[in-house]
């Protein structure tokens, strides 16, 4: 949709604060927005709340949560949803958000599907942008028949033989959610060494779990309903053939934030310059959580909370001056 398309005939919605990015930090921003008696929107690309959580790691233990001593990508979800939800906000789900106009009521943000959304303010939470899996080249036809990039259910892996391709972090992290439940677990990379942390390799090697380096997988073999093996090829010429119904293709994601890059934001390679208030170079927009730049930035969870409450709390004042900074505590309100 262009610009010059964009028009109030076009709005399915007007709130005092538009999130865009239903990942962890914009719940938590729709819930502190409520809070505030701000109304809130959530637009995101994916088709239920909670961004990379939802799509990635569902089922992956989360650590640095706090008040948690752990708990699953999911249930934290499950958890923000609620908590936003006593403030009924509006999900705007299954849309990107394309376009940008500023005038002197607010902003007009159009949407993918054509239609738009009339805010006082936004606040960006996209994470990472949108995120587009890594293929793996020999998994090309096999998708939706046993090659996965992400595993929503675990419990859906029970007794099978399942490879982990992949170095990283998310390789090993599945290796740890699936050695439970799964008949056998073989985790394959083609480089000597791992990216992962040394922490989350120890404790797979605890497992004894299969760790074959120096190999790539060269065919995957089944039927037309399912994978069934996978044939490597080592480091020093040999070939292996190994038993999959499941084959995890962890190999990374490319990013970008999209059409954002277009709206006149100070940007930082892939992510959004604030200041201390959480505002970006542009009138009653701000940024939070892992999209958000600013020297010190730890990247966390936690650390995108804090950021959302702190641009919520600003926000409110942007939007009426005679409202203070500081609303006092949740727990004084009742």
């Amino acid at each position: 949709m262009s610009r010059d398309t964009l028009s109030d005939e076009k709005v399915s919605a007007e709130v005092d604060v538009l999130i865009v990015g239903a990942g962890p930090t914009g719940l938590y921003a729709a819930y502190y927005a409520g809070f505030r008696g701000l109304s809130a929107a959530l637009v995101d690309s994916l088709p239920e709340p909670g961004g990379q959580v939802t799509a990635m790691y569902p089922e992956k233990r989360i650590f640095d949560v706090a008040g948690f001593p752990e708990i699953k990508g999911r249930d934290l979800i499950s958890g923000l949803v609620e908590q936003a939800d006593r403030y009924e906000p509006t999900y705007l789900l299954g849309r990107y958000a394309t376009d940008l106009t500023v005038d002197s009521r607010g902003l007009l943000v159009g949407l993918g599907d054509g239609s738009a959304v009339r805010a006082g303010a936004m606040l960006i939470t996209a994470g990472i942008g949108e995120f587009t899996p890594r293929p793996l080249p020999a998994g090309d036809g096999w998708l939706e028949r046993g090659v996965v990039h992400f595993i929503p259910e675990i419990a859906a892996h029970e007794g099978r033989d399942v490879v982990v391709v992949g170095g990283g972090d998310s390789a090993f992290d599945w290796v740890l959610a699936l050695h439970p439940v799964a008949n056998s677990v073989t985790l394959v990379h083609r480089r000597a060494r791992f990216r992962a942390q040394d922490g989350l390799i120890r404790e797979v090697e605890r497992l004894d779990v299969p760790l074959l380096t120096g190999a790539e997988v060269t065919e995957i073999r089944g039927d037309e309903h399912r994978v069934r093996e996978i044939e490597l090829e080592l480091s020093g010429g040999d070939t292996k053939v190994l038993r999959a119904q499941t084959v995890v293709a962890a190999l990374g994601f490319t990013a970008e934030l999209g059409p954002i890059t277009e709206w006149e934001l100070d940007l930082d390679k892939r992510s959004i310059k604030v200041d201390t208030t959480m505002r970006t170079n542009r009138e009653r927009i701000y940024a939070a959580g892992d999209v958000a730049s600013y020297p010190g930035k730890v990247k966390l969870i936690a650390t995108g909370f804090g950021e959302a409450a702190t641009a919520v709390n600003n926000i409110a004042v942007e939007l009426d001056p005679s409202v203070r900074l500081f609303p006092g505590h949740s727990t004084n309100t009742g």
